[in-house]
C-alpha cells in the first residue's frame, strides 16, 4: 500500500463504494431521460415516416430503462442530478436537430451517443462490486440494448449523414460532458 492509498484501496479524493453507486444511479438516470427525450425530439420530426416506428421501438427501451433508474433513485435514496432540467431541453433539441437532417441524421445521433453511452457503461461494469449483482445485470442488459440501437443506426444509413464524422465527434463529445456534469451536479 503506497502512501497514497486507503486501506481499502482507495486515492484519497476517490468515491467510497456506496458513493460510487449512488454516482452510478445518478448519471445512468439523467442519461437514460436524456436518451428518451433524444427519441422524442427524433419522433417529433419522424415520427409519421417509415422510420417513426424503429424510433418508437429505441424510446420504448429507453423507457424501460429510465423507469428501472428512476425506481433505484427512490430505492436507494440517491439525489437526481439537478441538470434534468436542460437535460429534458436538449436532448429534445438534439433529437429534433438531428431528425431535421434526415434520417440519416437522426441514425447518426443514435450512433454517436450509444457508443458513447457503451464506454460508460462498460467503464461502471469495470468498477461496480460485486456486490452490486442486480445493478451490474441491469446495465449490462441495457448496454446490450444501446449496442442493438447503434447496429439499427448503422443500419439505417448513419454513416451517409451530411457531415457524419464531425456531427458523431461533436455528439460524443456533448455526452461526455453531459456525463460528467451529471455524476456530479
Amino acid at each position: 500500500m503506497t502512501k497514497r492509498e486507503t486501506a481499502e484501496g482507495r486515492l484519497p479524493g476517490d468515491p467510497t463504494p456506496r458513493a460510487y453507486v449512488a454516482r452510478t444511479i445518478r448519471v445512468d438516470h439523467a442519461g437514460e431521460y436524456g436518451a428518451r427525450r433524444i427519441y422524442e425530439g427524433q419522433l417529433a420530426v419522424l415520427g409519421r415516416t417509415k422510420y417513426g416506428p424503429v424510433l418508437a421501438h429505441m424510446k420504448a427501451q429507453e423507457q424501460v430503462h429510465l423507469d428501472t433508474f428512476t425506481a433505484l433513485i427512490s430505492k436507494r435514496r440517491v439525489r437526481p442530478t439537478a441538470l434534468l432540467p436542460i437535460w429534458h431541453v436538449a436532448g429534445f433539441a438534439l433529437g429534433a436537430v438531428t431528425a431535421l437532417l434526415g434520417h440519416r441524421g437522426a441514425m447518426a445521433c443514435t450512433v454517436a451517443v450509444e457508443e458513447a453511452i457503451d464506454e460508460h457503461y462498460r467503464t461502471q461494469l469495470d468498477h461496480l462490486g460485486e456486490d452490486e449483482a442486480t445493478l451490474r445485470a441491469d446495465i449490462e442488459r441495457f448496454r446490450q440494448e444501446e449496442l442493438e440501437h447503434r447496429e439499427i443506426g448503422l443500419e439505417n444509413e448513419a454513416e451517409l449523414a451530411p457531415a457524419y464524422r464531425l456531427l458523431s465527434a461533436a455528439i460524443k463529445a456533448g455526452c461526455k460532458v453531459a456525463i460528467k456534469a451529471s455524476e456530479r451536479v
